[in-house]
């Protein structure tokens, strides 16, 4: 068995804003792009974008998959998250 493959499958994702300042995400698996306004990070549960002003890296741990951001935080989102599924059933209610 792949040991790389059962640790990103059991890394647990969670998010924890303090004081709209400093957010803490564990769960990352890569970290697409950021700068100082967004960041664009992939985790166990999807795509996740975070806009803010301000914005930098304070830690990175790229062994348990964590990081913590500070700055103003303006909002977070998940980008993926249900949307292919509703597509998709969207799609194939108009092929049938």
């Amino acid at each position: 068995m792949d040991k790389t493959a059962d640790k990103v499958e059991s890394i647990n994702h969670n998010i924890m804003i303090t004081e709209r300042q400093n957010i803490t995400i564990s769960g990352i698996t890569k970290i697409d792009s950021f700068d100082n306004e967004e960041f664009l990070l992939e985790t166990s549960l999807g795509s996740l974008g975070i806009k803010g002003r301000d914005l930098e890296i304070i830690k990175l741990d790229t062994y348990d998959g964590t990081i913590m951001i500070k700055g103003i935080i303006d909002g977070f989102s998940y980008l993926d998250a249900g949307k292919s599924k509703k597509e998709d059933s969207m799609l194939s209610r108009l092929f049938k």
